[in-house]
């Protein structure tokens, strides 16, 4: 697996997003994950995505199951800031310093390590200053306990007064042949300041692959179900540029989820892409995606067949918590 720079961090070029391990894409099985998790180390992809609120908290007990014996060959990142209770319940998004702090040691105790690779916040908390939460988060990293810090779904101007505090290593937002807002201010804004992209849902939560055709493939507790990008009417319409993208994969003789992680590449050395994976085959299948070379030819029939906006539908039913 080819490796790329994060800031000040190395990791694989291609990274595992281990939420639905969890919970939120329906039924999941631990021990699989494992599995999962172990072929991916074998296979060079180290860069482990998780965060406290998966669960909540058990995907990072998970992690540490799965990485117990191998910490030296992985670079954890896990995150904070949506703030759930042990039944699931929604508490809200918590940035206090004090938070910040036993947050951190509670992801620590359950990871079974002694730091954390890159420390996100994963929502940024309107009602406390930025200032105060990366200040919090800067402790961390004079403690021992952080190595790198990161931001999840912030805005230019939230992006740069965090990194007048402490330098930032990562931006994590969604990013995707469907999702390509951040092309218009956040990756600018990174790149001035040397700061990584790390590009979740980078498969469009599963939608690029082709193997959603509607919402009655997906089981009843899959949170996609709410999303408005699946929801009828909207689903139609962004089956369309899936078709388009089919048509290329195609010719190309790879799948559709590798083409769109083939392109979430070409976009730049600094941007990293985490595919969520919970079954080998799925893994081994995007791990494969940082070989493929694209032309430029096949550059331009992508930018055609998924042109910036041509999703139908917000990202999330409550875009009110991102681009903070």
């Amino acid at each position: 697996m080819k490796t790329r720079r994060l800031g000040s961090l190395n990791v694989s070029a291609i990274g595992l997003g281990c939420m639905g391990m969890s919970e939120f894409y329906g039924s999941h099985d631990d021990n699989e994950s494992i599995a999962t998790l172990h072929r991916a180390l074998d296979l060079g992809v180290n860069f482990l995505d998780t965060a406290d609120m998966y669960g909540p908290f058990t995907n990072e007990l998970v992690i540490g199951r799965a990485i117990r014996g191998r910490r030296d060959q992985v670079v954890i990142a896990t995150k904070f800031g949506n703030e759930r209770a042990a039944d699931g319940s929604w508490i809200g998004i918590n940035g206090k310093p004090d938070y910040v702090r036993r947050a951190c040691d509670a992801s620590l105790q359950r990871l079974g390590v002694d730091h954390i690779d890159l420390y996100y916040q994963h929502r940024v908390d309107a009602n406390t200053p930025i200032e105060d939460t990366v200040g919090a988060m800067a402790d961390l990293v004079r403690a021992g306990k952080v190595r790198h810090l990161g931001l999840s779904e912030a805005a230019p101007k939230t992006i740069r007064r965090a990194h007048a505090v402490h330098p930032i290593t990562a931006l994590q937002t969604e990013y995707s042949l469907w999702s390509r807002e951040p092309e218009e201010e956040i990756l600018p804004t990174v790149r001035e300041l040397g700061i990584g992209f790390v590009a979740y849902s980078p498969i469009g939560r599963g939608f690029l692959s082709g193997k959603i055709k509607s919402p009655d493939t997906l089981e009843s507790s899959d949170y996609r179900r709410s999303n408005p990008r699946f929801k009828d009417g909207n689903l139609e319409r962004n089956l369309a540029i899936v078709e388009r993208i089919e048509q290329i994969a195609t010719e190309k003789k790879v799948t559709p989820a590798q083409l769109a992680l083939a392109w979430l590449l070409s976009r730049g050395n600094d941007i990293v892409p985490i595919p969520g994976s919970r079954k080998t085959k799925h893994l081994e299948e995007n791990a494969a995606a940082a070989d493929i070379e694209l032309t430029a030819d096949d550059l331009a029939r992508i930018d055609d067949a998924a042109p910036q906006g041509a999703a139908v539908g917000d990202r999330y039913p409550d875009m009110s918590r991102v681009n903070l």
